[in-house]
């Protein structure tokens, strides 16, 4: 479904990214971990097309990616939900799952997908006309999970789902995304700083330090690995 290779970024000479290739198949649920300024977040910005390569390719569904424009992009069912959950402070949480059902698809399966996400997140079902802005940090992250599912998505980009919140509702959180894995059967690509959560969820997983790939495998390759063990689960 999505294939990045040999991707390069560079800002203000310094290079962000360097040589990465990874791939999500259809279905599958593939997991981006490494240290703070691995280069994890510029891989979703590069595909979402916020920030353009320096060199390299990416093709989602065949399509060559960096051909299509940003607004575009959207459309052809990548849905990135960003760190730090940028809802629409000043709109309700209603309006903020709507402008998420913008696209083609999202506008033709509307009720289905509204009726999905309060099934999945049953706390917004009282908060539909509060603001977003005004809502916790947990509830936010799924009004922005849910303006993602909005736009019925083939591909959900979903980057850093658990900074700052507390481990309870940040244990709410990933049992949402595995179930809209598991039963949407919705491609999902994770990064994420809860290394041992985002191995166990995920079907394969890469490591990266220094924007480059220095490890790939399944989850329990990555588990039963020493390094990983050692530098990120502190085992």
């Amino acid at each position: 479904m999505l294939r990045i290779e040999d991707l390069s970024v560079s800002y203000g000479g310094l290079r962000a990214l360097n040589g990465v290739t990874l791939e999500v198949g259809a279905g599958e649920f593939v997991a981006v971990v490494g240290p703070n300024g691995a280069g994890k977040t510029t891989i979703f910005k590069t595909i979402s097309g916020t920030v353009p390569p320096s060199g390299g390719r990416i093709s989602f569904e065949g399509r060559d990616l960096l051909a299509v424009p940003p607004h575009q992009r959207a459309h052809l069912g990548i849905a990135h939900v960003p760190e730090g959950r940028q809802v629409f402070a000043t709109l309700t949480v209603l309006e903020n799952l709507q402008i998420g059902a913008s696209s083609p698809a999202g506008r033709g399966q509307w009720e289905q997908n509204f009726a999905s996400v309060l099934a999945l997140f049953p706390a917004l079902k009282s908060r539909l006309k509060q603001l977003a802005g005004t809502l916790s940090g947990g509830e936010q992250q799924m009004v922005a999970i849910g303006r993602g599912l909005a736009s019925s998505p083939k591909l959900l980009m979903l980057d850093e789902p658990s900074l700052g919140l507390a481990p309870a509702v940040a244990d709410a959180i990933f049992e949402g995304v595995e179930q809209i894995h598991r039963e949407r059967g919705i491609s999902v690509l994770l990064v994420e700083q809860r290394v041992a959560e985002a191995i166990e969820s995920c079907d394969r997983g890469y490591v990266l330090e220094s924007g480059r790939v220095v490890m790939t495998g399944t989850h329990e390759t990555l588990f039963l690995d020493d390094r990983v063990r050692r530098t990120y689960l502190g085992m």
